[in-house]
């Protein structure tokens, strides 16, 4: 956030920036009370990866960016989740989200198939890596703890988004 304060000359961009980065930031903070209260487990929907996703769609390259190198951090010293290796994990992950999406973007124009790549991409390089963080015994647990037909059917949608989003982008 401070980022596009400093670089930002365009106070609408800037406030546009601030008003995104608050909002994702929010959700992540707010939601383990709101599935405390509700007793639905909300992580299942990757809420990360939807405000990132929200971050690529409404502000900028370098600002999704830094709400993929942030965000986990922010969620581990509000929230004390997900643990440490695994918020290694998921920034690692969140950004080649963003470059692949980016570096995807420049190649093709179909909003949908690079928003789909780009989440594929994104998730075998985090299963890669928790499998190797799994046997280091960095962290316990099975190597899919969220079903697969569920982050299918996310992939699916925040796809279908993007296409409808991003088209004229």
């Amino acid at each position: 956030m401070l980022q596009n304060i400093l670089t930002i000359n365009n106070k609408s961009k800037t406030f546009r920036y601030l008003f995104v980065d608050i909002i994702v930031v929010a959700l992540i903070y707010f939601l383990p009370s709101l599935s405390h209260l509700t007793s639905i487990p909300f992580y299942l929907f990757e809420p990360m990866r939807i405000g990132l996703i929200f971050c690529i769609f409404y502000t900028s390259q370098r600002n999704s960016y830094l709400v993929a190198l942030t965000l986990p951090l922010i969620s581990l010293i509000i929230s004390s989740h997900p643990e440490i290796a695994k918020s290694f994990l998921i920034t690692a992950e969140l950004g080649v989200n963003v470059l692949a999406f980016y570096i995807i973007s420049e190649k093709l124009n179909n909003k949908f198939i690079v928003m789909f790549l780009s989440i594929l991409i994104a998730k075998i390089f985090y299963y890669m890596g928790k499998l190797l963080f799994l046997n280091l015994d960095l962290l316990q647990g099975d190597l899919f703890s969220t079903p697969l037909w569920l982050q299918l059917i996310l992939m699916f949608l925040l796809s279908v988004y993007a296409g409808v989003a991003l088209k004229n982008k």
